[in-house]
């Protein structure tokens, strides 16, 4: 007997892997971003580290309050498209029962075989049967408010920490050195980390993520500067 064989694909892990990417990833960024705008200022290293921590608190919840509502959204059509096709279930079982086999059909079955398919699948659940072929909804994609913004402010968090440290340990005179190499080696190690998980090129991810961050932290390094000259 042959071992059953189960095939994993890297697109299986695209949802979660983005948005933790996309959490981390800002929360490093911006948060240094902060940090060095304000120590760029000539504030203390205590109101830099304040500003720091402020920055992760409001990033953090600014993630899940977006995402949650974005994903609620989603949630809402989903269910709205799902009403809508329950009503239609219950008003045109052969006409949906058409619909459902001609999906099929245009897949490449046989009409004959398209319809014995749809009529069974029909026979076990209706709904489930056209909510994944005819809406594109599985339990799998369907949108999870709370779980998307629970872990968009747990990655944004997470991401946030690293130049938080790096303000605790670093000397002040070399606060903002240390905090740029520490920013960009982390960044690239996750922009390669990212891209290699989800087979792309990883020096293409590397140096994408490392410049944009690079201008990001330079920017606000350079409005810290003007800001704490004209004070």
């Amino acid at each position: 007997m042959h071992a059953r064989h189960r095939e994993a694909h890297r697109l299986d892990s695209a949802g979660w892997l983005r948005a933790s990417v996309l959490g981390a990833n800002d929360g490093i960024v911006s948060t240094a971003s902060l940090i060095l705008g304000v120590a760029a200022s000539r504030a203390t290293h205590d109101s830099i580290l304040i500003a720091g921590i402020a920055g992760l608190v409001a990033g953090a919840m600014s993630m899940a309050t977006g995402e949650y509502v974005s994903v609620q959204s989603q949630a809402d059509t989903e269910a709205a498209a799902l009403g809508k096709e329950r009503a239609e279930l219950s008003a045109n079982v052969e006409g949906e029962l058409h619909e459902l086999a001609q999906i099929y059909v245009a897949r490449g079955l046989a009409p004959d075989l398209a319809n014995q398919v749809a009529a069974s699948l029909m026979a076990h659940d209706a709904l489930a049967a056209h909510s994944q072929d005819e809406l594109g909804i599985t339990s799998a994609t369907s949108a999870k408010p709370l779980q998307a913004a629970g872990a968009s402010a747990l990655s944004f968090a997470v991401g946030a920490l690293l130049p938080l440290l790096v303000v605790m340990l670093a000397p002040h005179a070399q606060l903002i050195a240390w905090t740029v190499a520490a920013t960009l080696v982390s960044l690239a190690l996750l922009g390669g980390l990212a891209a290699r998980v989800g087979g792309a090129s990883v020096g293409k991810g590397v140096v994408r993520v490392t410049f944009w961050s690079a201008l990001s932290m330079a920017a606000a390094v350079g409005i810290g500067m003007l800001v704490g000259t004209a004070v």
